[in-house]
């Protein structure tokens, strides 16, 4: 499992909860995140980086826990390890696209995501098979520092949401996706300012389950063990630092974190993770 840095850890604690028997192996990104702001090629670029690592480390599964990667990176993530060397990949957009589907009511849905996830239309592309479905879009670059920062409530996150999400509101939504791994941790400031009526949708749980899917159908589920099944993290960044923040998305879990082997950056590579010496902070 992989993200430009600690978001995705909201998916690894999905899988770890509804999969108590797998091993994780996780990679942050965080010498090149965040990714949202990038270049699609780049972005594409980086993250294959990172999955020829986890593929040469004798993964069972890949999962891109990232939605940013998710659509740079899919289609040639398939090729490359499922049909080239059998290695399932798992993403975080369509899981997320099929629940809003089902449970919206009105037809009309909301999108939060990185401007390169909205910028990429992917989610249009997954929801528009649906018909009668009508999506609005919005980037909100700020909750990820915001929840990076650990400020997930309070009156500056409240004028954040309600800046970002006053066009949401307009459109009438009955159904949000939380487009980013980061948005989870501020589930509570986000629904306080859309509403009751208003369903919010994360991709992690249906990621979990897309992943249970995957393996029960290739028989490669491991039957949960006596103690805690140990778990591997991973930085392209300063180890120490993805560490204290990768305990406050995952918890205890996350005992020590090495540093990745898919740290040199492409050719051209530039960013606020780079530039700042590959400090921990990603964005899904």
């Amino acid at each position: 499992m992989f993200d430009s840095g600690v978001g995705g850890l909201t998916v690894a604690r999905a899988v770890i909860d509804q999969l108590p028997g797998e091993q994780i192996l996780y990679i942050g990104d965080t010498a090149h995140g965040p990714y949202g702001p990038r270049d699609i090629d780049e972005v594409r670029a980086l993250a294959l980086r990172v999955m020829d690592e986890l593929v040469d480390s004798g993964v069972k599964l890949l999962v891109i826990a990232c939605n940013t990667a998710s659509a740079a990176v899919l289609h040639t993530a398939r090729n490359r390890y499922t049909k080239g060397k059998g290695v399932p990949v798992i993403e975080v957009i369509h899981p997320a696209a099929r629940a809003a589907a089902h449970v919206t009511h009105n037809g009309r849905v909301g999108l939060i995501a990185t401007q390169g996830t909205v910028d990429s239309g992917v989610y249009e592309d997954a929801l528009g098979v649906v018909p009668g479905i009508t999506l609005t879009s919005q980037a909100c670059p700020r909750f990820v520092e915001l929840a990076e920062r650990g400020e997930t409530t309070g009156p500056e996150v409240l004028d954040v949401a309600r800046e970002y999400l006053a066009p949401i509101q307009a459109a009438e939504v009955d159904t949000l996706i939380l487009g980013c791994t980061h948005y989870p941790l501020l589930v509570g400031p986000i629904s306080y300012v859309m509403g009751r009526d208003v369903t919010l949708v994360t991709s992690s749980d249906e990621t979990a389950k897309d992943v249970y899917r995957a393996l029960a159908a290739r028989e490669l589920l491991r039957e949960p063990t006596v103690g805690q099944a140990r778990h591997e993290f991973r930085a392209t960044g300063d180890p120490e630092a993805f560490a204290v923040l990768a305990r406050r998305f995952l918890g205890p879990e996350v005992s020590h974190v090495q540093r990745a082997d898919a740290l040199p950056a492409v050719e051209g590579a530039h960013g606020a993770g780079a530039s700042a010496g590959g400090g921990a902070r990603g964005r899904s």
